[in-house]
This record gives structure tokens, C-alpha cells and sequence, in this order.
């Protein structure tokens, strides 16, 4: 695997968030996302992220929508955020074409970097659907752990997805950014 060369990161704006909806469904719903393999389709149907949730994202304080970028070409973007004194994140989405070349890895890196260096957070969090044992995987080889909290699927909110099974809900991952003081 070739790491990506020539990244560029931008915060997103308002208006990036069109495109920025058809990015993050693509990764994750319908057969667009089977290209790669973080796909969600058989587990959820319908959008992966809504509008307005993400224009608060976009718009509210210690929060970053960032998209990757090369040669002015979106690759993939994620949502940082301060969220109970540590970072959290999410909406990690890769251009299914280019899942596993190496792009998710350097994204994360730079989730870290905005959390760790930029806001001083010690610790960094993310929810991720528990069936999902590939990409916990995948973040257990980045550092991260499973904390073994689980929390429930928003059955009945349709802005995060419509399931396709009963017995979906999340865990939560951690990882230390900053060693804690002995």
C-alpha cells in the first residue's frame, strides 16, 4: 500500500455540504460503497449524514468538518470535535476507489493532530456500529480500544440511516493522545 502523497486538508464550509452528503453516502449506502470496504448497505439504507446536523457541525465552535484533498480532487472527509473535555470523531469518509490505499490512515492522522496539538485534547473518541468487527479492527491497529460502552442505534431517526436489522447499537473506541502525567 502506497501511503498518499500531496495532501492537502481544508475546513469544509456550508457550502461544501451537497457534495459533502453525496461524498459521505457514497462510502457508506448503496452500491457505490461496495467498492470499498467500509460499506454499510447491508446493514442501513438512506443517508449516512444529514444537512442540517451537518451544518451545525460545520458552524458551531471546536468543531471541524475537513476534507482531503489532491489537485483539487475530494478524496475523503471527517468531523472533529471537543465533546466532554476530549476529541471525538467521526463522519470518516474515503472515496470508495480509494479505500485501502493508505488515505484513511493519513486522515486520521491529521484528526489526531487537529485534537492533540491544535486543541490540547488528551483523548479521542468515536462511536462505530458494534457489528462492524473489520473496522473496529482496522482502529484497534491505530490505537484505538474498545471501551465496551455501548449506546443505541437512533431506531426511528431517519436522518441517520433507515436499518436493515434489529440489533444494531454502538461502541465506543478511545485512544490517548496525550500521555497522561506520571
Amino acid at each position: 500500500m502506497n501511503t498518499p502523497i500531496d495532501l492537502q486538508y481544508r475546513a469544509a464550509t456550508v457550502d461544501d455540504i451537497p457534495a459533502l452528503v453525496e461524498l459521505v453516502t457514497s462510502a457508506y449506502r448503496g452500491d457505490s460503497s461496495r467498492k470499498g470496504w467500509t460499506t454499510e448497505a447491508d446493514i442501513l439504507d438512506g443517508n449516512r449524514i444529514d444537512p442540517e446536523v451537518l451544518r451545525q457541525d460545520i458552524e458551531r465552535q471546536r468543531s471541524r468538518v475537513f476534507i482531503a484533498e489532491r489537485d483539487g480532487q475530494w478524496l475523503g472527509c471527517a468531523h472533529v470535535c471537543e465533546q466532554d473535555g476530549d476529541g471525538y470523531f467521526g463522519m470518516f469518509s474515503v472515496r470508495p476507489d480509494l479505500q485501502g490505499s493508505g488515505l484513511g490512515r493519513a486522515m486520521l492522522a491529521e484528526a489526531e493532530h487537529i485534537v492533540r496539538d491544535e486543541w490540547k485534547l488528551p483523548l479521542m473518541r468515536m462511536t462505530v456500529i458494534d457489528v462492524r468487527s473489520e473496522l473496529i479492527a482496522w482502529y484497534e491497529r491505530r490505537g484505538y480500544r474498545r471501551t465496551g460502552i455501548v449506546k443505541p442505534f437512533p431506531y426511528g431517526d431517519e436522518r441517520f440511516g433507515i436499518p436493515r436489522r434489529d440489533d444494531l447499537r454502538f461502541e465506543v473506541l478511545v485512544k490517548d493522545l496525550i500521555e497522561p502525567s506520571a
